[in-house]
């Protein structure tokens, strides 16, 4: 498998790659991604008069540098005449408040980056796209599964946003109760088993607002989807701006971590620019890859009301034995001893304070935790990290 960059926000893998995404609890936007349009989509990105350069990656992926104004976004009917913004209009790392000493603001992991970029690189104006393949059916193309009604749990008595939602398993962190700006995590990239075409595992960054029955979200992180037709995770759905011409969403992450090996990771930072109201992405502690406009939200302009680090399986084998084996981080349930499993380290929120700290309140959640679980570690460490994952179907989880 291999790792993608998405426009959901999240890294998702052929394997394991870089993606991101956008959510509507009704599924307005996901759902109306008719089969039409995506092959007109890539008919539009395939074509030879909105590619500068292309790039052959080692991995057989072909990522085409397309000018910075012919990208799919501009086809949301929301950002017609949207002018871009180039640059965050403020240093969004500027203030911190560390938990500890202040080198734990540096992070020591090695991060991970995309296999295409050792066969070239995108000139400055253009964008990296990966190559979309005609196909004689586009119907589920470049779509995740999309969020309707469901129920919700409560924790400590407090209502909280979509942490259950159908064929869907989270096991994540959460913390609620202000309005924030902005999140941020140093996730570990693993390479978990998928075992159906029709699922995905991801691990990410998301901040939402809203009620179950009608959020918003954005999301950003790394996925492993088995056939790649389970998500609108790159630029094949419309409303996410890219501007960064080093990070093709969607391509493949290399390197990934091993057990027996280095630790990759990716370093994922959400945020809102106060002045534009646009929600950035930003990948590597410097580079600014995009942003969703406001005009694409009705709720997140006014900011998150929450904010959440960890991972999520998609299935429709969740909820009735057997359950799917698709597996969450690494597989492995969390281990904080050896680190043998998903994890978030360096785990910060943004809020009306523009200071850049760790959460005052946190909760660790898991939906199954016989398939996939949680392990918060707050006590007796400089910086509170959060270890999750799990095998999926197993003795305990049939």
């Amino acid at each position: 498998m291999e790792y993608i960059l998405g426009c959901k926000g999240f890294i998702i893998l052929l394997g394991v790659t870089f993606v991101i995404s956008y959510e509507f609890a009704k599924g307005e936007i996901i759902s109306g991604q008719k089969s039409s349009y995506i092959g007109r989509k890539v008919n539009h990105l395939n074509s030879n008069g909105n590619v500068v350069k292309s790039i052959q990656s080692e991995d057989g992926d072909i990522i085409d540098c397309v000018c910075i104004y012919k990208q799919p976004a501009f086809d949301h009917p929301a950002l017609k005449d949207h002018i871009i913004q180039m640059t965050p209009t403020y240093d969004p790392n500027g203030k911190t408040v560390t938990t500890g000493s202040a080198d734990t603001e540096t992070s020591t992991t090695v991060m991970a980056s995309q296999i295409w970029r050792k066969n070239g690189s995108c000139p400055e104006g253009t964008i990296p796209v990966r190559r979309i393949h005609n196909s004689n059916s586009f119907e589920g193309y470049g779509r995740k599964q999309p969020s309707f009604y469901h129920r919700v749990k409560q924790l400590n008595d407090i209502k909280q946003p979509n942490l259950q939602q159908p064929n869907h398993s989270k096991a994540i962190l959460l913390t609620v109760g202000y309005m924030f700006s902005g999140a941020k995590g140093d996730i570990k990239v693993w390479n978990p088993f998928v075992e159906s075409d029709d699922e995905y595992s991801t691990s990410r960054v998301s901040l939402q607002s809203g009620p179950y029955y009608d959020f918003e979200s954005i999301e950003s992180g790394w996925a492993a989807d088995a056939s790649k037709t389970t998500g609108c995770f790159d630029v094949t759905c419309p409303g996410f701006v890219q501007v960064s011409n080093e990070i093709a969403l969607g391509a493949a992450i290399y390197p990934i971590s091993n057990p027996n090996g280095l630790p990759y990771q990716i370093t994922i930072y959400l945020f809102k620019d106060p002045d534009t109201g646009n929600w950035w992405m930003q990948y590597g502690e410097k580079i600014n890859v995009g942003y969703w406009p406001p005009k694409l939200f009705s709720l997140l302009p006014s900011g998150a009301e929450s904010a959440e680090w960890g991972g999520e399986v998609y299935s429709s084998k969740l909820e009735n034995p057997p359950h799917t084996a698709t597996a969450m981080g690494n597989g492995h349930f969390p281990d904080y001893i050896s680190g043998n499993s998903g994890s978030v380290k360096r785990i910060r929120i943004l809020d009306n304070s523009r200071t850049l700290k760790f959460p005052e309140w946190v909760y660790s959640y898991t939906d199954q935790y016989n398939c996939y679980g949680v392990d918060y570690v707050g006590d007796y460490i400089v910086d509170p990290e959060f270890y999750f994952g799990g095998p999926g179907r197993n003795h305990l989880c049939p």
